[in-house]
């Protein structure tokens, strides 16, 4: 099983922009479908965005789409709102793939996105 850790966070302003890494230890992501999370203070962890194992199939927050974009490594965060504040995790599984965060068994331990208004 992979090991993964999120780079990239930081304080931005509304409108700004951001990309988010998801790199792996222990092995590769190639056979693995990869999501993103996100976990704002006080509330649940929430699906953001899923790419699929070929990379043929990805799917959006109702909220994000149009303005994330996810490769298998990375989440591009563009027009980012405040509302977006949250940490945002990467996770990848080789079997299950969807919008359930239990689905998953790799995780990383998330990087912050703070985004001022």
């Amino acid at each position: 099983q992979v090991q993964l850790s999120e780079t990239g966070g930081g304080l931005v302003q509304a409108g700004g922009s951001l990309t988010l890494t998801c790199s792996a230890s222990g092995g590769t992501l190639k056979d693995y479908a990869v999501a993103w999370f996100r976990q704002a203070p006080g509330k649940d962890r929430e699906f953001v965005a899923l790419i699929s194992w070929t990379g043929g199939s990805t799917e959006f927050l109702a909220s994000v789409k149009g303005r994330f974009l996810i490769s298998r490594k990375t989440l591009i965060m563009k027009n980012l709102k405040p509302e977006d504040t949250a940490v945002y995790y990467c996770a990848a599984d080789r079997v299950n793939i969807g919008r359930d965060p239990n689905l998953y068994e790799a995780w990383g331990r998330g990087t912050q996105v703070t985004v001022a208004s």
